[in-house]
């Protein structure tokens, strides 16, 4: 049940019944017709836009517009009252009954309250995370993991069919130098004093894949050179460290449904059948760049090379795909990559990178457009950097990455939980600051304590009145008179749930999970202000002593609120509190 959706169905009646009478011209387009939440919630519960927009097409005032509208939604017994505001915006107050309707409607679907057919099926790739396997997840690798699978989560709930993909950077020489890295402890393993060159990890999680190593082989690699190892070590230590990544994102609740492999293109002819599609196009030909923008570099030189007329998709300047010695560039496996999740026949693709990656956008876009004849769009989201804290002062690095605080520090400091809470207290692509004091506090500041806290006390409150003998089943609170739901401060409540639907769909369509963080928090503040109020007015109550009905009631309607926080969570993968300690 989507009550504005149902409310502007109203409305579009009216509509319809002015167009027969001959008030409004026939043909009109009501697309851009809305009913909304007003700005002012003094002004009422929900608002519409239909006199402003149908004005002009047709050819009568706003105001004329909103006054007839106004006498004609009058007729239906949902709207209490009808009020045109300024030039001809309309204010609409909705009976109590729609408010307690919400309620029965989120007691009997459940946490599927509020689920959409947005997407309608359509199948969507949401590719997240996709670090090099070359280490431990880092901090900011948390945050595109957890933005991406909420974002995952929440386009499953407005109705898409959705696939969570991890693209393994294996392809290029980090592997190298990780498996240079290993081959160190593995000597290291051996008894061997090693120091580790610039440019290597000398981080302390390689410590276990260099003994691994030395159980595997034994010394048989030991003061061997390069060709003898360094293929079959890098294999070796890729898996290793997708064993460490797929771990790390475990702990955070992240699981994704494909791995893809960057190696897999090369030596298969699947980078060579991308470009081919390119080529058959008119997209690829033999050219020399123009130089960098600004100062050249010294080893910058004119050279031939195999470009794709990116720009004829948007893009700045085409890009080299083949370089001038044959090799290909760093952008054709990931050409190869997306053209195979084309083929795959996703409707559309979802990628998500670090905010360093700004400058692959315009290509990638480029290169989507290009091999699906602009029929599959690609969503680029970026996430911003994350700055921790802890005490007043920027949060040290890891000792056992060497160089960076991981995702496994975070999760082990607060629990993923309130990981996963915190990094969706802002948009993807504004930076964030995450404060270990500030995180675990207890208290209306701390965010997920505050909706943890709200359900709760839901929690609390249908053990206490199972234990005072009120049934409180699903059933019984299914059946309960709702009609004693009557203080403005219940339906306050109920006209915060109604809002849930609205705004899981809000949140689909823009791509946003932070907007579910936020409503969350202000549906949680609601109710505990409705649970504070029982303290003076001993009506507002949940458990009303001798009264089994009006508890009942009452409960139904905190019980709604703890389904849709319930629902909330879940989106955003967060567990529910039962209690809190």
């Amino acid at each position: 049940m989507n009550l504005f959706n149902d409310i502007r169905g109203v409305v579009l009646d009216a509509l319809a019944t002015m167009t027969a009478s001959g008030t409004l011209p026939a043909g009109l387009d009501l697309s851009n017709v809305t009913v909304e939440p007003p700005r002012d919630p003094a002004h009422g519960d929900m608002a519409t836009n239909a006199a402003m927009v149908l004005a002009k097409p047709a050819s009568l005032k706003p105001r004329d517009i909103a006054d007839a509208l106004a006498a004609e939604l009058a007729r239906d017994s949902r709207i209490e009252t009808a009020e045109v505001a300024g030039p001809g915006f309309l204010n609409l107050r909705l009976s109590p009954d729609c408010w307690r309707a919400v309620v029965r409607s989120v007691l009997e679907t459940g946490d599927s309250f509020g689920r959409s057919t947005l997407g309608q099926g359509a199948r969507v790739n949401v590719e997240y995370v996709s670090a090099n396997p070359t280490g431990p997840l880092h901090v900011g690798h948390t945050r595109g993991a957890v933005f991406g699978d909420a974002l995952a989560s929440l386009l499953d709930f407005n109705g898409y069919d959705v696939t969570r993909e991890y693209y393994i950077n294996d392809g290029g020489g980090q592997v190298d130098t990780l498996a240079r890295s290993v081959y160190l402890r593995y000597l290291e393993a051996h008894g061997r004093a090693v120091d580790f060159p610039d440019g290597t990890y000398p981080g302390d999680y390689l410590i276990e894949t260099g003994q691994a190593l030395k159980t595997k082989v034994g010394d048989a690699w030991v003061d061997q050179p390069e060709d003898v190892w360094l293929a079959e070590l890098r294999s070796f230590s890729t898996d290793a460290m997708m064993d460490l990544i797929r771990a790390d994102l475990k702990s955070l609740g992240v699981e994704m449904d494909k791995f893809s492999s960057e190696k897999s293109f090369y030596g298969t002819g699947l980078i060579e059948e991308a470009i081919a599609s390119l080529d058959a196009k008119g997209l690829i030909y033999e050219g020399v760049l123009e130089p960098p923008k600004g100062k050249l570099p010294e080893d910058w030189e004119p050279r031939e090379q195999t470009l794709f007329r990116s720009t004829a998709h948007g893009d700045d300047v085409d890009r080299p795909v083949r370089k001038s010695d044959g090799a290909w560039t760093y952008f054709a496996p990931d050409i190869a990559y997306h053209y195979d999740k084309v083929t795959r026949g996703f409707d559309l693709l979802i990628d998500v990178f670090g905010a360093d990656h700004g400058g692959y956008v315009k290509r990638m876009k480029a290169a989507v457009s290009a091999l699906s004849d602009g029929k599959v769009p690609l969503e680029i989201k970026l996430t911003q950097l994350v700055k921790l804290w802890k005490n007043g002062e920027p949060f040290k690095m890891s000792k056992r990455a060497g160089t960076f605080v991981t995702l496994r520090d975070v999760v082990d400091l607060v629990g993923a939980d309130v990981t996963r809470f915190v990094m969706l207290t802002r948009k993807n692509d504004a930076p964030l600051d995450f404060d270990f004091d500030k995180v675990l506090e207890q208290s209306k500041d701390n965010p997920v304590f505050y909706v943890q806290y709200a359900h709760a006390r839901v929690r609390s409150v249908l053990r206490k009145a199972d234990a005072a003998g009120i049934d409180v089943s699903d059933a019984a609170l299914n059946a309960a008179d709702l009609n004693l739901i009557a203080h403005e401060a219940e339906l306050a409540l109920a006209r915060k749930i109604a809002e849930w639907p609205r705004l899981v769909e809000i949140a689909g369509r823009t791509s946003e999970p932070h907007r579910v963080a936020f409503y969350l928090y202000d549906l949680a503040s609601d109710l505990h202000a409705l649970w504070n109020r029982g303290h003076d007015v001993p009506e507002l109550r949940f458990i009303q002593e001798g009264d089994p009905a009006t508890s009942q009631a009452k409960i139904a309607l905190v019980r709604a609120a703890s389904v849709v926080i319930s629902a909330g969570l879940g989106i955003l993968g967060v567990t529910p509190a039962e209690e809190m300690r």
